[in-house]
């Protein structure tokens, strides 16, 4: 959908949008994150200064200084290579993808690198078995000692007293939960990495707003619904473990983005969203949290055939 100047937000407004836009994103990455937001964001922002016309010489140093912190001392837990390699991944992918088809949207590009770069480490540890299984027993082992961490954190908050069974059980088994869908996490928080990393690349490297669009635009190729289909296949037909993985990892990447395209459809088709609004959705996400998440991601697979926000579009210039 083209943007009609005349209704245009100033820059000022879409500057303070994006401002909004790029800190969610970067929340969503500390919240759900495997890999180091820093690395995860730091280095396709550096790949992306190094390899695309800039204009502000300033983005230089600080790729630099991302360079040099991000490669800098190793850590302890055994995944230094990993996550820098797939940071790099990533960020090759994204370029690649940015230098071939410039002006396309970001979501396009974004996903695109995000699933570029999934394919290309499954074809790496597929030849290379032991490789993954160090890997995903390594990266379980982190997920699981920050859930420890975080029930010595909740008994030193309750004075020494033991955490209540159901609490800590849900804590377990949430880790639990995430160690088997790290896969699909890593790559949708690798996608809001490259939405912080491809505005920080605008604003700094080109002094240029409109790096991320509102949410309410957001839509990705509607082929991918393919993804969702044979992902829940997968999980109906039962074909044995590794492939039922595959198939939840596959479910959850692609209902979470259906799940945010319904949201963006819902936002569309209300002209925003007020305060009010904001406070109302948040009660409803404390206490009916499924059934949203449910009613936004059937919106969202209901968009790929019905394309709602066209069909509303037109209705309001029938209406003028």
């Amino acid at each position: 959908m083209t943007e009609d100047p005349a209704t245009r937000p100033p820059a000022t407004q879409r500057d303070r949008g994006e401002w909004k836009r790029a800190f969610a994103l970067f929340l969503l990455l500390l919240a759900f994150s495997s890999v180091s937001p820093m690395i995860l964001v730091g280095l396709p922002f550096a790949l992306l200064v190094l390899l695309l016309p800039i204009r502000r010489f300033g983005a230089l140093a600080l790729a630099a200084l991302v360079l040099m912190l991000a490669f800098g001392a190793r850590d302890p837990s055994g995944l230094w290579y990993a996550e820098r390699g797939w940071a790099l991944l990533l960020g090759g992918w994204f370029a690649g993808l940015t230098l071939r088809w410039p002006a396309s949207r970001f979501t396009a590009r974004g996903l695109g690198a995000a699933v570029g770069a999934s394919v290309t480490a499954g074809v790496w540890f597929a030849v290379r078995p032991t490789a993954w299984a160090v890997l995903d027993w390594r990266i379980g082992e982190r997920i699981r000692q920050g859930s420890s961490a975080a029930m010595q954190t909740m008994q030193l908050v309750r004075g020494g007293e033991p955490v209540p069974q159901n609490l800590a059980d849900a804590v377990y088994t949430t880790a639990e939960s995430q160690a088997l869908l790290f896969p699909a996490l890593v790559a949708l928080t690798s996608f809001a990495a490259l939405g912080v990393a491809w505005w920080m690349y605008v604003r700094v490297a080109l002094g240029r707003v409109g790096a991320l669009g509102p949410l309410k635009e957001f839509r990705f190729n509607d082929h991918l619904v393919w993804l969702f289909v044979a992902g829940l296949l997968t999980l109906l037909l039962g074909a044995g473990e590794l492939w039922t993985r595959a198939g939840s990892n596959a479910v959850l990447f692609m209902g979470a983005l259906y799940t945010l395209r319904g949201a963006a459809v819902l936002l569309f088709v209300n002209g925003g969203i007020s305060a009010l609004g904001i406070a109302v959705v948040t009660l409803g996400m404390l206490f009916l949290a499924p059934a949203l998440i449910v009613g936004a991601l059937v919106i969202g697979l209901g968009d790929t055939w019905l394309d709602i926000r066209a069909r509303a579009a037109r209705a309001a210039e029938a209406d003028r």
